[in-house]
């Protein structure tokens, strides 16, 4: 790759942030960093349970992990194996190490978001939900003695688990999700607080690092250091903690004023990062009022406000979302009985504490978040709800309601650092059911041709060109020569947007509406040899006959201005992290330039 593409991809991921990773990376290679000075001791004993754990429990309460919000797995005896992946099914070693000396990357171990996940603490909410079902004591003496066999196997700052700074705050997060669901945050037994203190001292050292990467992980530090100082601070006020909070406010504000844009997009162009990172906001904001805190800043609640109206738009009526962008099956608020792909326990618990109004009004499984934190379900008179129909022009994306198709079409607009190459992808609903959809993200560390194909374009609805990407990938999360719309035109019920890659090939793609039909029209020069469209389909009984293709319910016409060739094909599609299974795609070959055009019909 040329050093003038490196050096522009340089200058927009923003120097400041490179500076941060060069600092951050020589200060541990150096030992200059402060975190490779600390050290704890964890505690052991009660931690939410009114007596010490003996060890003597014959049966779990909870014998079964879940992995990803669907991967679940036993526990062998009575006790995880906190170094086990479920995904690879193989076991880390050296955790004597400090977690500094760990690489990034294990070719034994394989993915390590599967040894991290037991150690995400979702198994806390679990055992958090049963005791206030049955209120006998008995999760908690698990968890107790869980928490325990934890501290002992993973003490402080060696191993795998503690080699993340946000994984470190996403079980903060947890750990006091589970004292406010147990109503023991005003009151916290000290062993709970020397464990929040613990990762607080873990994660404050490199939160630079975070920030730096303009994403998800400063969010999430933020917010672990904002509650865990505001707890600690309740239990036992000191300086420390005081400023632990202060510092988790300062970048609450920071990112929520960086990484929101001002149409409510998140910086990471992803639905479930864009969960993320509204979750540990709904976090902070359920703490502060917990514990009467000041208010946010009234800038902090208005960027909160769009984002919760932008994920709002893009959720659907049983909750699922387009699967747009990178997914890495991260759920940090999982307190509601709701499957991992629905995204309205979110909306409402965030449209409720940024808007005072609840988004769903009948009940549902959405409302046991608001159920779990003791939050009233919040009404206001002639409150008017986010039309679905949206130009989010910055964040790049254009949603449309029609009758019984919704769409959304992935533009070309990149402020910060693009994760796939997903530009002018459509995704298309009917009648609630993902018609044409995207492929997902599978694993951030697979196979080469896994992460170029499921980042890449061949698993979105667009078009790929001379069987190259549409950015030139620069490593295995950054891409390029980042691409920018051209001739982007928008009104309700027509708009339009092209681009031109590296190579010089050029697609402009326009949709129309009409009562019962989308009408899409592809305009595609400048290449080669061939380019292909693809439309990745619902698994259902598709028959193609000529240029026509149908399922019963919705007919796909093809036609174009040049000869074209249809080719039924295989794709794959991940729904949930590391899960993958086959989808029917039609490819649209053509091999000149010519423009394509597809019309979507509803038969019923």
């Amino acid at each position: 790759m040329s050093l003038v593409m490196k050096g522009q991809t340089a200058l927009a991921l923003g120097l400041f942030n490179l500076f941060r990773v060069f600092k951050y990376r020589v200060g541990v290679k150096t030992g200059l960093n402060p975190v490779q000075k600390l050290s704890a001791q964890l505690p052991a004993g009660c931690f939410f349970s009114q007596s010490a754990p003996t060890g003597a429990m014959n049966v779990p309460v909870n014998s079964t992990l879940t992995a990803f919000g669907y991967l679940k797995y036993p526990v062998a005896g009575q006790l995880p194996n906190w170094f086990y992946s479920p995904l690879t099914q193989h076991t880390f070693q050296n955790t004597e190490k400090a977690w500094y000396q760990i690489p990034d990357f294990d070719g034994n171990v394989g993915d390590i978001k599967g040894i991290w996940e037991a150690s995400r603490f979702d198994w806390l909410i679990d055992l958090v939900l049963h005791e206030r079902q049955v209120r006998d004591g008995q999760a908690l003496v698990q968890l107790d003695l869980w928490l325990n066999d934890w501290c002992e196997k993973n003490p402080a700052y060696f191993g795998p688990n503690w080699k993340c700074g946000q994984e470190a705050s996403i079980r903060v997060m947890h750990i006091i999700t589970a004292l406010i669901g147990l109503e023991q945050e005003q009151h916290p037994h000290d062993n709970v607080c020397a464990l929040i203190e613990a990762h607080l001292k873990r994660i404050e050292p490199t939160i630079d690092y975070a920030i730096a990467q303009d994403n998800n992980h400063g969010t999430s530090e933020a917010a672990a250091l904002y509650i865990g100082g505001a707890v600690l601070n309740l239990w036992k006020p000191k300086p420390q903690y005081q400023q632990w909070q202060a510092l988790g406010e300062k970048w609450l504000l920071n990112r929520a004023s960086k990484l929101i844009m001002q149409d409510g997009g998140f910086s990471q162009y992803s639905i479930n990062y864009h969960r993320v990172m509204l979750d540990s906001y709904c976090l902070a904001e359920i703490v502060r009022q917990k514990f009467e805190l000041k208010p946010f800043s009234g800038q902090l609640y208005r960027q909160l406000q769009k984002a919760t109206d932008w994920l709002y738009v893009l959720t659907q009526a049983d909750g699922d979302v387009p699967n747009l962008g990178a997914n890495d099956g991260a759920r940090l608020i999982p307190v509601s009985q709701t499957d991992y792909r629905d995204f309205r326990p979110t909306v409402q618990l965030a449209s409720t504490l940024f808007h005072q109004h609840r988004y769903y009004s009948e009940p549902d499984s959405y409302d046991e978040s608001l159920m779990f934190f003791q939050i009233q379900k919040l009404k206001q008179d002639n409150f008017e709800l986010p039309s679905r129909n949206q130009f989010f022009n910055e964040s790049g994306l254009i949603s449309s309601q029609n009758n019984n198709f919704f769409i959304a079409l992935k533009l070309p607009k990149f402020k910060f650092r693009p994760s796939q190459c997903d530009a002018l992808h459509l995704d298309v609903w009917f009648k609630g059911q993902n018609l044409l959809r995207d492929g997902g993200t599978y694993s951030y560390n697979s196979t080469v041709e896994d992460l170029n194909y499921f980042s890449g374009v061949a698993s979105h609805n667009t078009v790929e060109f001379d069987q190259h990407q549409q950015m030139p990938r620069l490593s295995r999360f950054l891409f390029g020569a980042w691409l920018t719309p051209k001739e982007l035109t928008y009104s309700a019920n027509e708009f339009g947007c092209g681009y031109q890659d590296h190579w010089g090939c050029t697609h402009h793609r326009k949709i129309s509406l009409t009562d019962n039909a989308i009408k899409i029209a592809d305009n595609i020069s400048c290449f080669q040899q061939q380019a292909v469209l693809r439309w990745r389909l619902q698994p259902d009984h598709w028959a193609l006959e000529n240029n026509v293709l149908s399922n019963g319910k919705v007919e796909i016409i093809l036609e174009a201005e040049h000869p074209i060739t249809l080719r039924w094909s295989e794709g794959e599609e991940s729904r949930y992290y590391y899960q993958k299974s086959k989808v029917p795609v039609l490819e649209v070959i053509a091999t000149q330039a010519t423009t394509i055009f597809t019309v979507i019909k509803d038969l019923t």
